[in-house]
C-alpha cells in the first residue's frame, strides 16, 4: 500500500514538473473606477430629485433642487436694504427736491425783506440817537432786532446754498458706502440662491442617490455619488520579484473572463509600493513574505472598450 502511495506521489510530481510554469501562475487584478461625490455647501431640504440611479449625466446637468427658506427671506431683506440705500445715495448727490428749493427761496426772500426793514429802522434810530431824540434803551432794542434778522437771513442763504450744491462730500461717501454694502448683501444672497441647483461637476454615471424628497441635506453631506465616465482603470498587485515585467509606459494585454475572454490593450500608468496593510488584489502562491508588494495601475488605450465593464470584475494579464 505504501509503495502505491509513493508511486502516485512521484507521478504527480513528475506531471507538475512537465507542466509549463507560465500557465500555472495567472496574474489577476480588479477593474476599478474613480468615484465622485456631489455635496452641498448650504443646508436645505430636498425639493426635487431629477435623476435616477444608473443614469448617465453630463457636466452641468441638474441633479437635485434644494429648498432654502432662510435664503429666500434674506433675499427680500437684502433687496429692500439696497433700494433704501440707493435712494439715500441719490438724495445725497442730487440734494433737495425742486419743491424744497422753492420753499427755501421763498424763506430767503421773506427773511431778506425783514433784514432790509430792520436795517432801515436801525439807520433811523441811529440818526435819532445822535440828536438825543430817543433813549439808548430804545436804540438797543432796534439793534437787537436788526442782528436777529441779519443772522436768520444769512442762515437761510447758507441752507439754500447747501441744497443747491448737494450734500457734503463726506455724506455722499457715507451714502455710497451704504449702497455698496447693500449690493454686497444682495450678491451674497444671489450666490447662495444658485446653490439650490445641484449640478453634475463632470460627466458621470449615477450610482447612489442618498436622500429623498423632503429630507434634510446638511452642508458637506454626499447627496449623489457615482463613477467618472473616463475613470475606469485596472489595478493589480505584484511582488517585488515580478516588478521587472511591469515598466511604466509599457503596454499589456488584458483578458476579461466574464466577457468571453475579450482582450483589451492597456498602458501602465503608475507603479507604487504598498504598505503592509494595503489592499492586495492579487494572490501569489509563490512569493515570499519578505518581498515588497507594488500596485500597478493600467489605463485602456481605447477608453471606449471599457465604458461598460463591471466594477470589481476580475481581469487577467496575458503572458507575453
Amino acid at each position: 500500500m505504501k509503495k502505491l502511495i509513493y508511486s502516485l506521489s512521484a507521478f504527480l510530481l513528475l506531471q507538475s514538473c512537465q507542466t509549463d510554469p507560465k500557465k500555472q501562475i495567472k496574474i489577476e487584478g480588479k477593474i476599478e473606477r474613480d468615484q465622485i461625490a456631489v455635496t452641498t455647501k448650504i443646508p436645505g431640504k430636498i425639493q426635487r430629485v431629477l435623476v435616477e440611479e444608473g443614469q448617465f449625466v453630463q457636466k452641468g446637468d441638474t441633479l437635485l433642487i434644494l429648498e432654502f427658506p432662510e435664503v429666500d427671506a434674506k433675499s427680500i431683506q437684502a433687496q429692500g436694504a439696497l433700494n433704501a440705500a440707493q435712494a439715500q445715495y441719490e438724495m445725497a448727490v442730487k440734494g433737495a427736491t425742486d419743491g424744497q428749493i422753492k420753499q427755501l427761496n421763498a424763506k430767503v426772500s421773506g427773511l431778506k425783506e425783514q433784514y432790509d426793514f430792520a436795517q432801515k429802522s436801525l439807520n433811523r434810530m441811529n440818526n435819532l440817537l445822535k440828536d438825543s431824540l430817543v433813549a439808548q434803551q430804545k436804540y438797543d432794542e432796534v439793534y437787537a432786532k436788526y442782528q436777529g434778522a441779519k443772522n436768520q437771513y444769512l442762515a437761510a442763504q447758507a441752507e439754500l446754498a447747501d441744497v443747491q450744491h448737494g450734500a457734503r462730500i463726506e455724506q455722499q461717501k457715507m451714502a455710497l458706502g451704504q449702497k455698496e454694502r447693500a449690493l454686497g448683501a444682495v450678491s451674497e444672497v444671489t450666490v447662495a440662491a444658485k446653490e439650490r441647483f445641484i449640478l453634475a461637476p463632470q460627466d458621470m454615471s449615477i450610482e447612489n442617490i442618498n436622500l429623498k424628497t423632503g429630507e434634510l441635506a446638511l452642508a458637506g453631506y454626499s447627496l449623489v455619488s457615482g463613477y467618472i465616465q473616463d475613470g475606469t482603470y485596472f489595478r493589480v498587485t505584484v511582488p517585488e520579484g515580478k516588478i521587472k515585467d511591469f515598466q511604466k509606459g509599457s503596454q499589456k494585454t488584458l483578458v476579461i473572463p466574464y466577457q468571453n475572454n475579450e482582450e483589451i490593450q492597456a498602458r501602465i500608468e503608475t507603479v507604487k509600493p504598498l504598505t503592509a496593510y494595503a489592499n492586495i488584489s492579487t494572490a501569489y502562491p509563490d512569493f515570499e513574505e519578505q518581498q515588497s508588494m507594488f500596485e500597478i495601475r493600467l489605463k485602456a488605450v481605447d477608453p471606449k472598450q471599457v465604458q461598460d465593464l463591471l466594477t470589481k470584475a476580475t481581469f487577467i494579464i496575458k503572458e507575453d
